[in-house]
């Protein structure tokens, strides 16, 4: 078998495919800094299942923690998403030209 080194686009959009993990970059938004624990507690997770969800956000670097006592707290890492909404951007223009063919098809067959 291949061993695949994933490059760090990979491993943000691997991340952000998981519908638990997108909802913890949301609440780090409107939350910064708030501890694993209250992470867990609206998500019905245990705290090993959102430990493993952090590690897969800390490995893409989409998060950082930080340790006061026993406390450790979450905060955003904003470097991965603008490099995948600036690899995002350079394909916008393929599906904009589609997406403005399929309305212009569509106002055509209405008229």
């Amino acid at each position: 078998m291949v061993k695949y080194q994933a490059s760090a686009i990979d491993r943000t959009f691997s991340a952000l495919a998981d519908p638990t993990r997108r909802h913890v970059l949301l609440r780090l938004r409107d939350e910064p800094g708030l501890s694993v624990s209250e992470l867990a507690r609206p998500l019905a997770l245990k705290l090993p299942g959102m430990m493993k969800h952090l590690d897969v956000l800390s490995d893409a670097g989409l998060i950082t923690r930080s340790k006061t006592g026993r406390t450790v707290s979450v905060a955003l890492s904003v470097g991965p998403m603008e490099e995948a909404m600036a690899w995002l951007k350079r394909y916008e223009s393929l599906w904009t030209v589609s997406l403005d063919r399929l309305v212009a098809f569509v106002e055509e067959d209405d008229a």
